[in-house]
């Protein structure tokens, strides 16, 4: 298993964690183990649809209040998909708005990189990864509204050690901020939401849940305090944010853990929301 960062292209470098010793045994141990819970969990799944569908047979009972999520289709029967919160339903619809796709380096035309941000204040303010930046090599930045509107981004400022980076747009884009959760507040087992553009597709919405705090990764040189999740999280998403039920945003998605570079597996990271603000002031109070 390795924690993979460059998540605004398909193709980035790879991080492995710091618990993995060089000779790769505890390598295999956590990629055979990995492979034995993704297992469990999709025999979960298969379990909890069978009920479902049991239980709709039996009763005949209509959804009601419930709302179909993880890709439902327009009027699909909600007993066909896992039922969420309506709660999340209008996180989600309040989120969105506030999401923005990031092109760097001339992602898009064949090369540089594309990720995710949002607005943090009524100045126009864009949080993002730092590593979106990098991997555009410099060249100009762009971002994408969630109605295709497109504005050449100023780089307010840069903090590689933290992987965020501060963007602004004019005052003419109108993003509205998302709100900010409360320092200490995020707690294991909480419903989340990711939001962002994975492989381009803006204004993407995957649910899951704070699978831990204060998780200890290494990404690239620098080790990192993270909120581990396993909402769906995969290239693209990086620099999105991870909100809770309530809209708040809890983190900036970042890194993903992956078994040989396929994608999601359901261990998720995004920089802590108390990391985010901290770095987010410092940048803006040098850059203005």
């Amino acid at each position: 298993m390795a924690v993979q960062t460059g998540l605004g292209e398909p193709r980035g470098p790879w991080f492995v964690s710091p618990e993995l010793d060089p000779d790769g045994r505890a390598r295999r141990e956590a990629e055979a183990a990995a492979r034995d819970r993704a297992a469990r969990r999709w025999r979960g799944r298969l379990l909890t649809a069978v009920a479902v569908i049991a239980l709709s047979t039996v009763s005949g009972a209509a959804a009601g209040g419930w709302v179909a999520s993880r890709g439902g289709a327009p009027g699909e029967s909600a007993a066909s998909a896992a039922p969420v919160p309506a709660e999340l339903v209008t996180a989600a619809e309040r989120t969105v708005p506030g999401v923005v796709s990031v092109l760097a380096g001339g992602a898009g035309t064949g090369g540089g990189a594309t990720g995710s941000g949002f607005a943090i204040d009524d100045q126009q303010h864009i949080i993002t990864n730092d590593h979106i930046l990098a991997k555009g090599g410099g060249g100009s930045v762009t971002v994408e509204l969630p109605d295709g509107r497109r504005y050449t981004a100023e780089v307010v400022g840069r903090e590689p050690s933290s992987d965020l980076a501060v963007l602004r747009v004019p005052p003419s884009a109108g993003l509205s901020p998302l709100p900010l959760a409360k320092p200490g507040t995020t707690r294991v087992g909480e419903p989340v939401l990711a939001v962002g553009s994975p492989l381009g597709l803006a204004g993407t919405v995957t649910a899951g849940i704070v699978s831990a705090v204060d998780r200890q990764v290494r990404l690239g040189p620098n080790r990192h305090t993270a909120v581990q999740t396993d909402a769906s999280i995969n290239p693209g998403n990086s620099g999105g944010p991870l909100v809770n039920a309530r809209g708040e945003v809890v983190g900036v998605n970042t890194a993903i853990a992956t078994i040989d570079g396929n994608g999601s597996i359901g261990i998720g990271f995004a920089i802590p929301i108390e990391q985010v603000q901290q770095t987010a002031d410092t940048i803006i109070g040098k850059g203005g």
